[in-house]
Order: C-alpha cells, then sequence, then structure tokens
C-alpha cells in the first residue's frame, strides 16, 4: 500500500483515497510575476512523482494545480514594467509552464487560473459573512480567527504566541490582528484591477483563491492537498480555516479541507532558504540555460522531499554523471527487443513508502550494474525492460541523448582500470593513451581525490 506523510497526524498513513475510482490531487502552483527558482521547482517535481505513482495504481487521477494570476506582487511588477497585467500573466505563465516540461513534468489534469473563478471566490465569501465568520470593515472583508476553534491544526501554530505580530498584517481596524483579507478595495478610477462585489470594487485575498478553485473543481472534501512547507502558514492554515466554516465542518478536526496534507522541505543554499527575498536564488531557467532538465529534475529527487535539499552546483554535475552513465546502458541495449514486465518491487516499494526517491535511485544503481553482469543472459531483455519502465516512472531518460557510444560500458570501465594501473606505475604515455582513445570515443574521464569518474561527452564539447 501506498504510505504517505500526513501533515495532519503528523505521521506517515496508509493512503486510502475518499473514492478510489478517482483519486484527487490539489498542489499550488505559481504566482506568475516572475520565473520561478529552484526551490519553487522542487514541489514541481515531488507532486509530478506522487501523480505518476497515483496513476500507476489507481484507474483515475484528478490533478488540479493552480495559477495566481491576481496578486500585489503582479501589480507591482507590472507597473515597474510598464505593461499590462494580463501581458505579464500570460508571458510567465507560459515561461513556467515550459520550464516544468523541460524537467519532464507532466501537465495536471486541470490548471485553473484565479481570475477565471471570481465569482466562486465572493460566493464563499458571502456565505462567511452570513455564518458570522467574516466581517466588512473599510471596504475590506476579513475572516475573524476567533470563529474557528481548529486553527493551528495544519501547522501547530499556537494563536497566543502569533500574536506577537510574526507575519502578521498590521490593520488597526481588524477585530484580530491574526484576521486575514478575503477581500481587498482596489482604485478603479486609476485603473486598478479589480472586480465589482456587494463590499465595493477590489480582488480577492490569496489565501480564498485555493478555497474557491479546489472545491469548484474537487469538491470540498478531496483527497490530497500538496505544496511547499513555506506554504503551511499562514496560508494553508488559512485555506483550512475559511473552507471549514464555509461548508459547516467548523467543528471537525478531521474534515479539514483535504484528508492527506503533504508539504516538501526547502532548498537550502549556504544553511538558509532559497527564496528571492533573500537573494541567494537562482532560476529555474537559469538553471536550464547550463544544465539538462533531466539532471535538474535528478538533483531534486535526489534527497527525501521531507528533508531539507542542500543545493550545489556540484550536486548538478554528479547527477549529469549518473544520467550519462544510465543512458549509456540504455543506447548500449537499444537493439535489445523489450518486453511486458512489471516494475522492480524494491523500486516501487522505495516509491509507495513516502515517495523515498533517494532509496529508489540506489535501486536503479543496482538494476543497471545486474544489466551490465547479464549483457550475454538471456535474462537481459527482461532486466532492460524493467530498468527502463522504473526510470520513466521517475520521469527519466525520456529526453534523446545526442551522443551514442561505440563501447559498452564494460569496456569503459575495463580500460579505466588499465589507466589506473598505468599510473600507479608511473607509465603515464599509455595513461595518457587511454585517456585520449576514450575521449576520441566520446568519453571523458575526471580524476580526483576521490578516484577516477566518467561521462558522455556533450555536443557542445565536440
Amino acid at each position: 500500500m501506498l504510505k504517505l506523510y500526513n501533515q495532519i497526524s503528523k505521521q506517515k498513513e496508509e493512503f486510502i483515497p475518499i473514492d478510489s475510482s478517482n483519486v484527487t490531487m490539489y498542489v499550488c502552483g505559481p504566482t506568475v510575476y516572475d520565473n520561478i527558482h529552484m526551490g519553487n521547482a522542487r514541489p514541481l517535481v515531488v507532486f509530478d512523482i506522487l501523480f505518476r505513482i497515483l496513476q500507476v495504481l489507481y484507474p483515475k487521477v484528478t490533478y488540479v494545480r493552480n495559477i495566481t494570476d491576481v496578486d500585489d506582487k503582479i501589480i507591482v511588477r507590472a507597473e515597474e514594467n510598464k505593461e499590462a497585467i494580463s501581458t505579464l500573466t500570460e508571458r510567465t505563465t507560459q515561461s513556467f509552464q515550459h520550464s516544468a516540461k523541460k524537467i519532464n513534468c507532466l501537465p495536471p489534469t486541470l490548471e485553473p487560473k484565479a481570475t477565471e473563478y471570481i465569482n466562486t471566490m465572493q460566493e464563499i465569501i458571502q456565505g462567511l459573512i452570513n455564518k458570522n465568520h467574516a466581517y466588512v470593515v473599510n471596504n475590506h472583508v476579513l475572516f475573524h480567527i476567533a470563529s474557528y476553534k481548529n486553527y493551528g491544526l495544519i501547522s501547530g501554530v499556537n494563536i497566543e504566541t502569533l500574536l506577537s505580530g510574526a507575519r502578521v498584517e498590521v490593520a488597526t481596524f481588524k477585530k484580530n490582528p491574526l484576521d486575514f483579507t478575503l477581500w481587498k478595495p482596489s482604485n478603479k478610477e486609476s485603473g486598478e484591477v479589480g472586480w465589482d462585489s456587494p463590499w465595493g470594487y477590489g480582488r480577492p485575498g490569496w489565501h480564498i483563491e485555493c478555497s474557491a478553485m479546489s472545491s469548484k473543481l474537487l469538491g470540498d472534501y478531496f483527497d490530497i492537498h500538496g505544496g511547499g512547507k513555506d506554504l503551511m502558514f499562514p496560508h494553508h492554515e488559512n485555506e483550512v480555516a475559511q473552507s471549514a466554516c464555509f461548508f459547516n465542518n467548523c467543528n471537525s478536526e478531521k474534515k479539514t479541507l483535504a484528508k492527506y496534507w503533504l508539504h516538501n522541505e526547502f532548498l537550502m543554499v549556504d544553511g538558509q532558504k532559497m527564496s528571492k527575498s533573500l537573494g541567494n536564488f537562482l532560476t529555474l531557467n537559469e538553471a536550464l540555460d547550463k544544465h539538462n532538465g533531466e539532471t535538474i529534475r535528478l538533483a531534486l529527487l535526489s534527497t527525501h522531499y521531507r528533508q531539507p535539499l542542500d543545493f550545489k552546483t556540484e550536486s548538478l554535475d554528479s547527477c549529469s554523471n549518473i544520467l550519462e552513465k544510465f543512458n549509456a546502458i540504455k543506447n548500449q541495449y537499444k537493439d535489445v527487443s523489450l518486453v511486458d514486465v512489471q516494475y522492480n518491487n524494491d523500486f516501487i516499494s522505495a516509491l509507495k513508502d513516502d515517495l523515498n526517491t533517494p532509496k529508489a535511485l540506489t535501486v536503479l544503481h543496482s538494476m543497471a550494474s545486474t544489466i551490465n553482469e547479464n549483457k550475454d543472459s538471456s535474462q537481459l531483455p527482461f532486466l532492460l525492460s524493467q530498468f527502463l519502465k522504473c526510470t520513466a516512472l521517475l520521469g527519466i531518460l525520456q529526453q534523446e541523448n545526442s551522443i551514442e557510444l561505440s563501447l559498452s560500458v564494460e569496456e569503459i570501465n575495463n580500460y579505466i582500470e588499465q589507466r589506473i594501473i598505468a599510473k600507479t606505475n608511473k607509465d603515464f604515455s599509455t595513461a595518457d593513451n587511454i585517456r585520449n582513445f576514450l575521449q576520441q570515443n566520446n568519453i571523458l574521464i575526471e580524476d580526483t581525490k576521490e578516484g577516477t569518474s566518467w561521462k558522455i561527452k556533450k555536443m557542445s564539447q565536440q
């Protein structure tokens, strides 16, 4: 059975869908005012893996990932660029979708835009006002935190502690400093983006958007809600509060919008979270300018999603080498007829154990070694087919490798062993000849204090 770490219970649980004929998942997508950075790319890949596994296990999976195309950051950036908001959001959305495709993320089943669900947001806001969970003041509509006794279920935050002011929007007209915005005024005369509403011309707050889109597309209670750890508070906490109160689940500690809540840990740079506010970020597009999309994907899968991932350029180089060796196997045995196989049991068990991708990759390395050990065996078609089926589930080895090898992996490793012996015997002429021979055959070798490694020469290196 698939097991997932549920933020509600703070432990791994057996995944039991509400309706096994259609598993439902909602993941918070980007706010399209700028290109996403590598930290934003991590949840893209993590929940793509979950989407792929669910598709293996269940007949239908509805995966919703939203686009936030109305937000204060978008308004500010459009003004800075002196362009229309729609021009900015359409361009940035297209860039995001293109980048997601380059790291082999499958398109979600549905990708709604916030601006398409303004009416639904207004319906929920009015319902919360009618039920005394929200109030109107100074042309704002605010959710009243004190009306929801279970606030803190997702993040574990304590309301009394929060009153100290951390991440709280200060406004003197709030009944409680923690009350958050459902609707805010816009300046219609100056052309500021907004919509007519019972509370005046304005635009939605950030949190209400996801409650509207998820409930409209998946219902008031669905299987999985996912996102980065930075969204746990206040975004997901506020989603739960407003949705539970609107759908009359206010007193339930179990029916919290989604049955399972999953969050990936941060991408770290020098011990700090990668973020635009800290200026320590690398955009996904910048990374793609220097590295293959599958290399970036593999780097994001090399650490368990619930562990911080220390981002280093060296890790991308290491993942590039791994992919080149895996691709070498694919190319070496490209003429072998593939057969219908099941997933390797150790591999699929690792992924079903709370998406343990590092363990799954360890299994792939073992499978690769077994293939090379059985290159003349009748088992080769089975082993190769299983290997390629597993790599496809991880979303790697799906992009064509531009260099084909004339040497087998075994032959390459033998040459490297001969070179090591030559260097040990101080026969540097032979060592150099082996290096040159391998380079002529599209193999680059690198000597480090850890040993000798090799990789396939890229087209740009020819």
